[in-house]
């Protein structure tokens, strides 16, 4: 996936961490590696005979079966594109690639409307026929699915499964930043996080948490983006216009019982920008944070369900 992962868990002296027996760092890491390679080899677009890779590069419109892992996936990245009306959509892919953010390398210049165009020819979840059901999938040549804004929340998820089998529950599991905390921490009570600060030269940290049994995602802006004749484009492409977002909204955290909800939706509330992301998320109930640009500094919003953590996070600093 292109980044590090880490798990803290909670046990005894001995390596007991529940009724299982003792569990050695070592056979965790196995099983944790393993884990990690099988979610790879299916979802990863840059193994090149990965499962996702090979059906996109199928030049027949002809039904596929998917994997378990992989109808599990797409189905739920499927369902965080009608929730919002298509800002998030599992086919952007050849947009991402002509703006430069992909695996091509990018061009001097931003690219033009007429390829823009024709991309978008090639974007819209649509043009996919889905039987969640069956698990059978089929597309137009050419149309891609990528699912890299969504797998790494999966994959959090699915490692929190590996150390549950194991008789594990008190753990913290992250991949590349997204996380989920089950239990207490080692040194008991809640799981005590931190959301990253969009400009550091403020401060490390902007928002403080206090977690148990949930899980946090969160997209930003601020670090992959190109500048060209004093305009920023952001690496965020808007799959409904085929341009980069070009809002004030920095950031977005979303808590969630799973983390593979989380993921998508931080992304996905990102490209929406603040006003129509605030709506969405009160009307559906998320815990959701966003940093937006102000005139003069970066300002933090916040929806109903998420300023419980809040809460829950300052209680936990009280002498």
């Amino acid at each position: 996936m292109g980044t590090s992962w880490s798990v803290i868990y909670a046990a005894d002296e001995s390596g007991q961490v529940g009724d299982l027996g003792p569990v050695s760092p070592q056979d965790l890491q196995l099983l944790i590696e393993r884990e990690l390679e099988a979610i790879n080899q299916s979802l990863s677009t840059y193994i090149p005979d990965s499962e996702i890779s090979i059906v996109n590069a199928l030049r027949t419109e002809a039904p596929v079966q998917l994997s378990q892992r992989f109808a599990e996936v797409l189905d739920a990245a499927l369902l965080v594109g009608q929730l919002t009306e298509g800002a998030y959509d599992v086919t952007v892919g050849p947009l991402i690639e002509l703006w430069g953010f992909g695996a091509t390398l990018r061009a001097a210049s931003p690219p033009e409307a007429v390829e823009i165009s024709a991309a978008m020819d090639l974007v819209g979840s649509d043009r996919l026929s889905w039987d969640s059901n069956s698990a059978i999938l089929s597309r137009p040549p050419g149309v891609r699915i990528d699912l890299s804004s969504i797998a790494k929340g999966y994959a959090v998820d699915q490692l929190t499964e590996v150390l549950t089998e194991r008789g594990i529950t008190n753990s913290l599991v992250e991949i590349g930043g997204e996380l989920r905390a089950s239990g207490q921490r080692p040194e008991g009570g809640p799981w005590r996080l931190a959301v990253e600060s969009p400009d550091p030269a403020q401060a490390r940290f902007i928002e403080a948490l206090s977690i148990s049994n949930a899980a946090v995602a969160t997209s930003g802006d601020y670090r992959n983006y190109f500048e060209y004749q004093g305009r920023r484009y952001s690496h965020l492409v808007d799959p409904r216009s085929g341009y980069p977002v070009a809002h004030d909204l920095v950031s977005v955290t979303v808590i969630d019982p799973l983390c593979i909800k989380a993921d998508a939706l931080a992304t996905a509330l990102l490209v929406l920008g603040l006003e129509k992301a605030m709506q969405l998320a009160e009307e559906a109930g998320l815990a959701a944070h966003f940093v937006a640009r102000g005139n003069e500094a970066l300002e933090v919003h916040y929806t109903t369900a998420f300023d419980t953590y809040r809460q829950s996070a300052q209680a936990a600093h009280t002498p």
